[in-house]
């Protein structure tokens, strides 16, 4: 460990235990592409240091080795998201997350483990795209109640823009690799979320749920008053 605690030098990795204080929210640990080896050294590091532990982009294998190592770990399998609980979380506000259609669940999964992991309460309102937007408008009170929305959607991707014509609070834009050929693998959704005419969005990665999440629970917390 380095003198000023700043980071944890575990050889293969250095591990920012120093970004909780300087930036208001712990490290989150990417799985993909780490050895299960390698993720049972960090998480154990991190629960010593007695963190709240999220990993992103983890493998039912890799949980599996995890689970078998630390108490208190649970994994949402759609989203693809481990989480380590010790210190209580106490959630703030409401963010809303809407998916264009059970295809883009995955992202939103992600994107709802995460900013329910940094503080900040979801409702989730799932498979209500713009090829049935009678669904949409079912929900569209219930989501203007929130403090900021996001928008998971492949295809054309023109699920957020329709939101962000209807809301008066800011839509985060998840585009996903849902859709046929043309959509490039999220390429598409990414340009109409990108190129949209409604104001008060931004755009995320393809299939970014971390990024997302985590966005919107800044955007919540400080509406909050929490931050």
């Amino acid at each position: 460990m380095e003198d000023n605690k700043k980071y944890i030098d575990i050889g293969f990795a250095k591990l920012d235990i120093n970004r909780n204080e300087r930036r208001g929210y712990s490290e989150a640990v990417f799985c993909e592409c780490k050895t299960n080896e390698q993720l049972i050294e960090i998480f154990s590091v991190l629960k010593n240091n007695n963190s709240n532990v999220i990993g992103t982009r983890a493998s039912k294998e890799q949980y599996s080795a995890l689970k078998d190592k630390f108490d208190n770990i649970r994994y949402n399998e759609e989203g693809r998201v481990i989480t380590l609980i010790q210190q209580e979380i106490k959630r703030t506000g409401e963010i809303a997350i809407c998916t264009g259609g059970t295809g883009d669940i995955p992202a939103a999964e992600e994107a709802a483990e995460t900013a329910m992991f940094y503080g900040s309460n979801v409702k989730k309102y799932y498979d209500i795209g713009i090829s049935g937007i009678h669904r949409l408008f079912d929900k569209i009170e219930e989501i203007k109640k929130a403090n900021v929305v996001i928008a998971a959607a492949g295809m054309e991707g023109a699920l957020a823009s329709i939101i962000a014509g209807m809301v008066d609070i800011h839509v985060i834009a998840l585009p996903t690799s849902v859709g046929y050929g043309a959509s490039f693998k999220g390429l598409s959704a990414l340009l109409t979320m990108l190129n949209s005419c409604a104001e008060g969005i931004s755009v995320v990665n393809i299939d970014n749920g971390f990024n997302a999440g985590y966005s919107a629970n800044q955007i919540n917390r400080k509406i909050s008053g929490v931050i």
